[in-house]
């Protein structure tokens, strides 16, 4: 499944979700993610992302598409991931 993540996070751990998305995701530019993960690697994240957030203060938008859907990236200004493959 392919996965965009973006997100709200209090400033305290903002440090702590980018370093732990890094390890499974691209980062596209500031506080979006996206990148191809199996479900288990995406049960991992959303496991991650819930001990690290407080449910309260912070906010994540999850956008997963279906293998089968091609999806079309269009940068304007500056491509801060040089990872260009979508399906």
């Amino acid at each position: 499944m392919y996965l965009i993540i973006v997100y709200d996070i209090n400033v305290k751990r903002v440090v702590k979700v980018l370093k732990f998305l890094r390890r499974y995701l691209n980062w596209v530019q500031n506080s979006v993610f996206e990148g191809e993960l199996t479900y288990a690697e995406f049960k991992k994240v959303k496991a991650g992302l819930k001990k690290i957030i407080k449910q309260d203060e912070d906010s994540i938008a999850i956008y997963r598409f279906d293998s089968s859907v091609k999806l079309i990236k269009e940068t304007m200004g500056i491509e801060k991931s040089s990872d260009d493959t979508l399906l």
